[in-house]
């Protein structure tokens, strides 16, 4: 840090050069010398100057160069009661105010913030996330916090800060009722609801949030180990399904004995399946599926003085030979069969057998 110099008696240049990244307030060191009147004070961009009269806050310079002069010094020159015109040293302190953002900050719970979620019902959550802050008012920040200390860094403010933001987050989180599964969608509008939440703590120490993020959300770590067994699940679907698919997949690829090693867990599967449905606490076994259709008969076709007739069931020539329409000798023709063939010369003829013969003559 550069901090003035020395010319005669008195100092007569002020300014601060910041060589940190965390130096938020400096204090010009005076070492017991005055400030000659009409001494040039500048402030850069990014910075503010105030001055201290006897432990009361007199003036509060922004960026420029100045000359210390009672034209531009009006509440300083009530203090000391100067008359128009002098050329008298006066002993004041000076305070560098650094005015730019700090950003980066980090904040994170410490502890579990318990919240109650539509699905899971009661859990434990986790966040952590980044934060930029500036001095808003020099003042009321010289006055609120800093008060004497010589050179103040960002590390003393961030741990008061990180306090009201977790404060909050845990208020935030818990009355959102955001499922979990959903928080991480609504990271960008939780973090604005802290935002403005801490706002008004943030400025009675005279600063400012330009930048509130919520980086993550999470549960504890062996809560989210069954969440991955549970979409995992999801994923397989069909649990049976997915043993076949496994299965063939084994078998396709031949030499490796995966094929059997998946086929015994099949096997091994399907019989928990029937060990656990045979019990009382098992699923009720499904119903035998219905017994299929008789296949139907051959269609015959019978003729008879030139004529055909038909199409007949078997258990209509049946009837027929029992009832002497159809005899051994007629002819009888089914689809497959080559020509026409006498009854008897066919699979009919087991028909006729069940037929008595003529009765003998009287």
């Amino acid at each position: 840090m550069v901090f003035g110099f020395l010319k005669g008696e008195f100092i007569d240049v002020i300014t601060w050069l910041d060589d940190t990244r965390d130096t938020m307030v400096w204090r010009f060191e005076r070492q017991g010398n005055a400030i000659k009147y009409g001494a040039k004070l500048t402030v850069r961009e990014g910075q503010a100057a105030v001055f201290v009269h006897e432990g009361q806050l007199a003036d509060v310079f922004g960026p420029g160069m100045y000359q210390l002069e009672t034209n531009n010094m009006p509440i300083m020159t009530t203090l000391q009661s100067w008359d128009h015109g002098f050329d008298s040293p006066f002993k004041s302190e000076v305070y560098f105010i650094n005015t730019t953002r700090f950003n980066d900050q980090k904040w994170g719970t410490k502890n579990p913030i318990m919240c109650r979620d539509p699905e899971f019902g009661p859990v434990r959550l986790r966040a952590f996330g980044t934060y930029s802050m500036r001095v808003a008012d020099p003042s009321v920040f010289l006055r609120e916090i800093v008060g004497t200390d010589g050179e103040f860094t960002s590390d003393e403010i961030s741990n008061q800060i990180r306090n009201v933001i977790l404060q909050e987050v845990s208020q935030v989180l818990a009355k959102s009722g955001i499922p979990v599964l959903d928080m991480a969608a609504n990271t960008a509008d939780l973090g604005k609801l802290v935002a403005t939440a801490i706002s008004p703590k943030i400025t009675e120490y005279g600063l400012s949030i330009p930048e509130f993020y919520i980086e993550n959300i999470s549960l504890p770590e062996e809560v989210e180990k069954v969440l991955d067994k549970r979409t995992s699940m999801g994923v397989a679907g069909d649990l049976n399904k997915y043993m076949q698919f496994n299965a063939a997949e084994g078998m396709a690829q031949p030499g490796n004995g995966m094929g059997a090693m998946v086929g015994a867990g099949m096997a091994a599967g399907m019989g928990m399946n029937m060990a656990s449905g045979a019990g009382p606490w098992g699923a009720a076994p499904a119903a035998a599926p219905p017994p299929p259709p008789p296949p139907a008969g051959k269609a015959w076709h019978v003729a008879e003085n030139g004529a055909t007739k038909g199409p007949f069931s078997e258990s209509d020539l049946a009837s027929m030979a029992a009832s002497g329409t159809l005899s051994r000798a007629s002819q009888v023709w089914t689809a497959g069969q080559d020509g026409w063939k006498a009854a008897n010369d066919t699979e009919l003829a087991k028909l006729f057998a069940m037929v008595p013969p003529p009765p003998p003559a009287g």
